[in-house]
């Protein structure tokens, strides 16, 4: 299975949906890398309190990603069988929940934007521009997604071509304000938080008008769901919901504990998990691809070659997986420079940089098993695995302060989240059968 360089007949529809998926993937994680290397150069307490904030965020927005993944099989199962009003009435569903959603998480990070900077950790030093940012960045929420529901819905549709290009306009307005906001207006970590609002409500728009302006084509209707129509999406992204919610809640508990360990280590921290998370995300497109084909060979009444495909995504993962470790090693006196010129906190990251290389074969195959999952709409037992997997990881985490482990040990607790999830979906797989 592990030979992705031997030619397939089902590449070219691979990499047709993966290359592009790159960029798309890429527009959270590449606008917190961006602001990353900025904020880096004010000093090491605006990192940290930047890094406290992106955890924050990630348990707070990240979790409603079931808009994407939920709507993805759901447009592309309706395609396989050739009803593209259904395929429509899902994405008018997922963009009317992105909106319900992100106001009501603005709302709750406005009223309790200081108790949760305090629950991350964040001490007397931390707290004053940590919150500053919490609260203009939270304007962004809706934007945020809307734009993942938007990129659900063109992935269902076997397109992302165009949410590549969407993204891309929005992280160049992001790089263009950050170093103005930043910089040039002195607004320091705050001038941060408002390029990436202004970025994320113009890639929304961006989104949302696309969307509209092809209704016809892809069966999009103007008028707004009842209630009673959201139901099936509520029940499927409630399934979606724990599992995410879990995930992120054990990376979320790993910066906390690393906060405690001491500013340099978050600000450390920092670095190595946007690091981890973003090159994660290349793989990560292979199981966009995932989702997108096997839900539509199902929606086919095709089987067989729902699983051809998805043992060649698995193969192609492995590959890139090791490629990206090699990368990795390689280049490790280098990457930790990009983000920060403070020696201490450079050294601090490269005590725990095996860990973000070592782990890339594992996180390929993991993430393009969840994609194959995701396709066949198997969300409850994803969503039962990850609350193992994140117990297994929680319960090294709450060691690492009492035995005094450090910075190492955080990284030793993400570790064993991902690897009890390779084991869990690969279970799965298995017994899925041919």
């Amino acid at each position: 299975m592990l030979r992705p360089l031997r030619v397939n007949p089902y590449d070219r529809d691979i990499l047709a949906l993966a290359l592009p998926a790159l960029g798309t993937l890429a527009a959270d994680p590449l606008v917190s890398l961006v602001d990353t290397a900025f904020v880096g150069r004010l000093g090491s307490v605006p990192l940290a309190a930047l890094g406290v904030n992106t955890a924050l965020f990630s348990l707070a927005f990240v979790v409603f990603n079931f808009l994407a993944y939920g709507t993805t099989p759901m447009v592309a199962r309706s395609l396989g069988r050739g009803d593209r009003e259904a395929a429509g009435r899902a994405v008018v569903q997922a963009l009317t929940l992105a909106l319900l959603a992100g106001g009501l998480a603005v709302a709750f990070l406005q009223l309790f934007a200081a108790p949760l900077l305090r629950l991350m950790g964040a001490g007397e030093e931390l707290v004053g521009p940590a919150l500053g940012y919490l609260r203009v960045r939270a304007l962004a929420g809706p934007a945020l997604l809307l734009i993942t529901a938007g990129n659900g819905a063109f992935r269902g549709y076997q397109d992302t071509r165009t949410p590549f290009l969407l993204t891309l306009g929005l992280n160049l307005v992001n790089v263009a304000l950050d170093p103005l906001f930043i910089f040039g207006f002195g607004w320091g970590l705050a001038g941060a938080a408002w390029a990436t609002v202004v970025a994320q409500w113009a890639g929304a728009l961006g989104f949302v008008w696309v969307l509209f302006a092809r209704r016809r084509a892809l069966g999009i209707s103007v008028a707004l769901p009842r209630f009673a129509e959201l139901r099936p999406f509520v029940r499927v992204g409630w399934e979606l919901l724990v599992r995410t919610a879990a995930l992120l809640s054990t990376l979320t508990l790993a910066t906390a504990v690393a906060t405690r360990v001491g500013v340099l280590e978050v600000a450390a921290h920092q670095v190595a998990a946007q690091l981890w998370l973003f090159l994660a995300l290349v793989v990560d497109a292979l199981a966009v691809a995932a989702q997108a084909l096997v839900a539509r060979y199902r929606g086919a009444g095709q089987p067989l070659r729902a699983r051809a495909v998805a043992d060649r995504l698995l193969a192609w993962g492995f590959g890139v997986g090791l490629v990206l470790a090699a990368g990795f090693a390689l280049f490790a006196p280098v990457l930790p420079r990009l983000f920060t010129d403070d020696p201490a906190v450079v050294r601090a990251v490269l005590t725990v940089f095996p860990f973000v290389a070592l782990m890339q074969p594992l996180n390929a195959l993991v993430f393009v098993w969840d994609g194959v999952l995701m396709g066949l709409e198997d969300f409850r037992y994803l969503a039962l695995a990850m609350l193992v997997s994140a117990a297994c990881g929680a319960l090294v985490l709450l060691l690492v302060l009492p035995l005094g482990w450090g910075l190492t040990g955080v990284w030793w607790g993400v570790a064993t989240l991902m690897g009890v999830r390779l084991v869990t979906l690969s279970w799965r797989y298995a017994r899925l059968g041919r």
